[in-house]
């Protein structure tokens, strides 16, 4: 059991170290504010990260195999999320943005539901814990097992995303991002939309295929 969790665990902190819309929400929202509204939204993280990973040891991947409907209707509504968070930072890139508008928008309801939402709907997350991790896991596994994984993966979350917060909300870090804060926040929307239409792209061509073996089959019979 114990070289299990050791390898779900090295895998886990592998995703969590490349950067993705979990890692740029927090730091942006950590450089740009006062550090709460970062704090909030990487426990909002840390929540659907605790989600996937029930959903994941509870066999989630035989739900996406049985159903690939699914997958892509998930896939879509994550790249529809990304393209979202993307206008959003383009926006705050604008100089018209106001002081106010920002503070409306990272109220701690609206942190923790906006780092929720970025998680629970984020591509690489549905791809770690609907394959990779469920792959790690033996046929039959224990209880023990499960809550210790389920364990595992929300302090690990909670852990790092909560760091992020705090490095990137120090006031040097906070001072170099306000001198470079619009063609940084311009740079990742780029980034962010890039990843949403591929992901986009990607799910409307593989639903593309599937209608098309299912015409063909239909045709056959």
């Amino acid at each position: 059991m114990f070289s299990t969790i050791l390898t779900i665990w090295l895998l886990y902190v592998a995703v969590l170290l490349s950067p993705g819309a979990n890692t740029l929400l927090i730091t942006q929202l950590a450089a740009s504010d006062d550090g709460k509204s970062a704090r909030v939204a990487a426990i909002g993280v840390a929540v659907g990260s605790t989600i996937w990973c029930i959903c994941a040891v509870c066999g989630l991947h035989v739900i996406f195999v049985v159903f690939p409907t699914l997958r892509m209707a998930l896939q879509i509504s994550g790249a529809v999320y990304l393209l979202y968070i993307a206008w959003r930072l383009w926006r705050s890139a604008a100089a018209h943005d106001s002081e106010e508008k920002v503070r409306a928008a990272k109220t701690p309801l609206a942190a923790f539901r906006l780092g929720f939402l970025t998680n629970i709907t984020n591509p690489k997350a549905a791809l770690f814990f609907g394959s990779i991790l469920a792959a790690s896991f033996p046929a039959a596994p224990d209880k023990v097992l499960q809550v210790s994984v389920i364990a595992l993966v929300m302090v690990s979350s909670a852990s790092w995303h909560l760091l992020l917060a705090y490095v990137f909300s120090r006031s040097k870090v906070r001072t170099g991002y306000a001198r470079f804060r619009s063609p940084f926040n311009r740079l990742a929307a780029v980034v962010v939309s890039s990843v949403g239409l591929a992901l986009f792209i990607t799910t409307l061509k593989e639903a593309r295929r599937q209608i098309s073996t299912a015409s063909a089959s239909f045709t056959g019979t």
